[in-house]
């Protein structure tokens, strides 16, 4: 990575961090917009992700046991690098970027990935709301615009979470 492309991830990660999110325990709000997408998308997996310096961290999940993974084997860390649409792989094991992906080749053998970027006021792509198959397969037109909602919706109650924090804190 060069020297500009740095800067601006370490500005994104600090972002990110300042919304005071990373590691907090479930949230309800958080719970049932993951339960919507996975029904919507009709997907065995839905999560609402955070991707940090190293790993992607799951504040909400549907389908999934654990609560990180590596950065380097996330879909999400490409998904925010294209913050304005969505990320979306129909077959991972015919992707080249993904075919030898751990969470590809095994548990939780993704197939198919959706995810829309969560996008912070200033800018920055913090994580996403997504969804995972097993199985190939899209989206339907409603359920891209489904997702995108939801992705907003997701956005403005960690703005709103973090107002709450900062006017606590004064």
């Amino acid at each position: 990575m060069d020297t500009y492309h740095a800067s601006l991830e370490k500005h994104r990660i600090n972002v990110l961090r300042g919304f005071e999110i990373l590691d907090t325990t479930a949230e309800q709000p958080y719970d049932d917009v993951v339960f919507l997408a996975s029904q919507i998308c009709q997907t065995p997996i839905a999560l609402i992700t955070l991707v940090d310096e190293d790993r992607q961290w799951f504040k909400a999940k549907v389908g999934l046991d654990i609560n990180e993974t590596p950065r380097n084997q996330a879909f999400c860390a490409h998904a925010i690098q294209q913050p304005t649409k969505i990320f979306e792989v129909e077959d991972a094991t015919k992707d080249p970027r993904f075919i030898d992906n751990p969470l590809v080749t095994g548990a939780p053998d993704i197939r198919f990935y959706a995810g829309v970027s969560l996008v912070a006021a200033t800018g920055e792509a913090l994580g996403t709301v997504c969804v995972i198959d097993r199985e190939p397969r899209t989206l339907t037109m409603a359920q891209a615009a489904s997702l995108r909602a939801l992705g907003r919706l997701v956005m403005s109650m960690l703005e709103m979470r973090r107002e709450l924090h900062k006017d606590k804190a004064n």
